[in-house]
């Protein structure tokens, strides 16, 4: 096939102007001199009405704006409303001639039926992937038109993941939960990939086969509509720009495509000298394909790429030709109160946390999750293993089906995300039939028939590329260390939860009877104290040093980076190296410390002592860091300077922690400091609190400021402290927080609530705020906090 592209491109270099600078003045005239059928994309979020229709306490319809969820739920969510609520929204259409306008949904849990003024138009069914709707036959013009969604997040087995919720690992939340877009175009325009179902095309199809420093070598296959009445001749152009501004124009012979058909245009590009995407430098291509007829552009599109080189072998994954070892961690898309109701700016913060915490890699446990999360991970530099809806669960032949189709539906959604690298087309601990097995890898490389597309599995079949089975599917002590096999390597996909909860009890998750004693189980809710703390990092430790012994073990992925709450079990899932508010753990700084210093983006010399150093800590004092030595101090005297001294639980870690004894405690100030070649480069202090004084106010912003223009939703935290400022872990009071006046704006959760190791947390939710935002915390005793979150 590289051959080939090869030839084509040499054939059409003559048909086919390159360049690496502005675009000649001719296009700018041509932007000036477009047609009214140009493509428009409008955040359709606003005003929307809602109400439930079988919640006996619903009073009738009420103002929302997307994403919503259909009820606010506790924190610990043991008894989840499901049902059928309504949404509706009025829209003005005027002239309507020669214009296209469609509807999408960029995800509704789990059922939608969809109307336009009364009239049918689609019923969609699956929460995870989205759908479009043609309106134009439905529109009524110069007037008022409606759209009604009735949605459904009742149980149904043949709508995967299919399991009811009450057994179930995760929630799946009701509602519009996603953007919704109004996209306007003319009568000849670009498709959606997804709404096209078109096998290996729809929309913009990229892909980059013969990749090195000196060029890339790929195509862009581009497919587009004709809803007119007659033929067009149409000429398609692509255009990549890099960062730094250098442009790359190629352009293909007209095409002629007949009245009521489509067709796919797909045009060789070559890149010189190309930036190439790694999670170190996550280098982005914006890539812009225009549709001209009669030398006026009538559409265009616009997405943002990576050029990379992705292999998987027996010995590892390899990324622009250099091994790469696979740190990663799983993630569910759930917000407290809201499920799973976020923002696209909150979806970023939760990948800037990944990215701090030092991982590389993302499994999207087990679903496909909101573009929004991708696209952070494209911008940031996270590789992703995109999963299909599923656990534990393997349905029907409709079932069946419909999984097959989420396999299609995601490959097309996602397959331009330089981040995707590989598909988990299996359905999580399910027992699936050999056949199904086999046709959903034929599903996959029909849509994507390239050498770079890797399938994974958490059965040990041949027809996936990846092995990635949970450490506790195997037996210890060696649990994954001595498979063997000659043709596929393995990822552990789950690891330092569940062989720490229920001594290896299998996948019955309810059988309670066998369980280790309490302190040695990695869920550990972030106020269960020091101790255990500690063991949860330890577990961790311990699970991450074993697997690196497996010589077939090409990366790992935590449970799980976040708490969370599921459908089978009435209290969180605390298993997260952060709480389900995001608020890190002890753990979070194991792994922090596992990153390399000075090795790229969010890479630093770190120091972490993991002790609150109060009377009850413990007088060995473990410290994470990447740092060659530490040296820890306790008020102002120097205890000891080492390197780290690796045992047979960090013996294969790239940085062990650091182990430190006292002979007695002594309140005041723990000081550890880091050296990397005799320079002190890190610290970190740790100060005994004192009587609690006052209450800290903090907006967790993680990267991206709250947005002004769309809605968003972001954490405060009240940090109870003494009266130096240093956070008091004992402290539980409960505190009220309170907003002041401002109708864009406002506070979700339980209020007061009481502090969880000196934190209390509640959700800020805004919609393009037009003032500032002041919010205040009081609690007894406590003088009363404010903070301002300028608009």
């Amino acid at each position: 096939m590289k051959s080939q592209l090869k030839s084509l491109i040499l054939a059409c270099l003559a048909l086919t102007f390159f360049g690496c600078e502005s675009l000649p003045h001719a296009d700018e005239v041509r932007d000036q001199q477009q047609k009214t059928s140009y493509r428009t994309t409008e955040n359709l979020n606003d005003d929307w009405q809602f109400r439930r229709l079988s919640d006996s306490l619903n009073s009738g319809w009420e103002s929302v704006f997307l994403p919503h969820t259909i009820r606010i739920e506790p924190l610990v969510v043991n008894d989840q409303w499901q049902g059928e609520a309504v949404y509706k929204k009025e829209f003005r259409v005027n002239e309507i001639s020669d214009r296209k306008w469609f509807f999408h949904f960029e995800g509704v849990m789990q059922e939608a039926d969809v109307e336009i003024n009364d009239s049918p138009v689609e019923s969609h069914k699956g929460g995870y992937l989205p759908f479009t709707v043609d309106a134009t036959p439905f529109l009524k013009k110069n007037s008022l038109n409606t759209i009604t969604v009735r949605v459904r997040n009742l149980d149904n087995s043949t709508i995967p993941p299919g399991k009811p919720l009450e057994g179930l690992d995760f929630n799946f939340y009701g509602g519009i939960y996603r953007n919704v877009q109004l996209i306007k175009t003319g009568t000849v325009f670009i498709t959606d990939p997804v709404h096209a179902a078109e096998v290996n095309s729809g929309g913009l199809l990229v892909h980059f086969d013969s990749i090195s420093e000196a060029n890339a070598e790929g195509f862009v296959k581009t497919h587009f509509q004709n809803d007119s009445e007659e033929e067009k001749e149409i000429v398609v152009e692509t255009i990549f720009t890099s960062k730094d501004g250098r442009t790359y124009k190629f352009t293909a012979p007209s095409e002629n495509v007949s009245a009521g058909s489509s067709l796919a245009v797909t045009q060789p590009v070559s890149i010189p000298q190309p930036d190439l995407w790694s999670p170190d430098s996550p280098a982005l291509y914006d890539l812009k394909v225009r549709l001209f007829e009669n030398g006026e552009e009538i559409d265009r599109k616009e997405i943002r790429t990576g050029i990379r080189d992705i292999f998987l072998s027996e010995d590892g994954f390899y990324l622009n030709g250099k091994r790469l070892f696979l740190n990663g961690t799983n993630r569910h898309q759930e917000y407290p109160f809201i499920g799973y109701a976020l923002s696209d700016e909150a979806n970023y913060r939760d990948a800037y946390k990944i990215k701090e915490a030092g991982f590389n890699f993302v499994r999207l446990s087990h679903y496909p999750q909101t573009t929004a999360f991708y696209e952070a991970c494209d911008e940031l530099g996270l590789l992703l293993m995109d999963c299909i809806p599923g656990w534990q669960y393997f349905g029907n032949e409709e079932f069946q089906e419909r999984s097959l189709q989420d396999i299609r539906d995601m490959a097309r959604r996602d397959r331009n995300h330089p981040s995707v690298v590989f598909w988990e087309n299996s359905l999580n601990e399910s027992g699936m039939t050999p056949e199904f097995i086999v046709k959903a890898n034929e599903v996959l490389k029909k849509e994507l028939p390239y050498e770079d597309t890797y399938s994974a599995g958490w059965i040990d079949h041949p027809a996936y590329d990846l092995f990635t089975p949970a450490r506790q599917h195997a037996k210890p002590p060696y649990y994954w260390n001595l498979y063997n096999t000659t043709n596929r390597p393995i990822l552990i996909a789950e690891y330092g939860d569940w062989e720490y909860y229920a001594q290896n009890a299998g996948f019955n998750q309810t059988a309670f009877s066998d369980l280790q004693e309490e302190e040695r189980t990695s869920r550990q809710l972030r106020s269960a104290g020091e101790k255990r703390l500690l063991q949860q990092a330890f577990n961790f430790q311990e699970a991450f040093n074993s697997n690196l012994k497996g010589a077939q073990t090409i990366g790992m992925a935590n449970w799980l980076m976040f708490d969370y709450n599921r459908g089978y079990s009435d209290d969180l899932e605390a298993s997260g190296i952060a709480d389900i508010f995001r608020i890190p753990k002890f753990s979070y700084y194991f792994y922090k410390s596992q990153k390399e210093p000075y090795s790229g983006a969010f890479s630093e010399p770190m120091v972490f002592i993991a002790s609150y150093w109060t009377k009850g800590s413990s007088k060995k004092i473990t410290v994470f860091s990447n740092t060659e030595e530490v040296a820890l101090y306790l008020n102002g005297k120097l205890l000891a300077k080492k390197k780290p001294k690796a045992d047979q639980f960090s013996d294969e870690l790239p940085h062990p922690p650091f182990n430190f004894e006292v002979d007695e405690f002594e309140p005041g100030e723990l000081k550890a400091e880091g050296f990397i070649d005799g320079k002190r480069v890190a610290e970190h202090v740790v100060r005994t609190p004192e009587k609690t004084a006052y209450i800290k106010l903090e907006a967790d912003l993680s990267g991206k400021d709250l947005a002004t223009t769309s809605p968003d939703v972001i954490f405060i935290y009240a940090k109870i402290t003494d009266a130096n400022g240093t956070l008091v872990p004992s402290a539980n009071h409960p505190v009220t927080f309170r907003l002041e006046e401002n109708e864009n704006a406002e506070l979700i959760g339980e209020n007061p609530v009481n502090a969880e190791a000196g934190i209390a947390s509640i959700l800020l939710r805004v919609n393009k705020p037009t003032s500032d935002i002041v919010i205040y915390a009081n609690s007894r005793d406590l003088s009363e906090a404010t903070i301002t979150i300028e608009k």
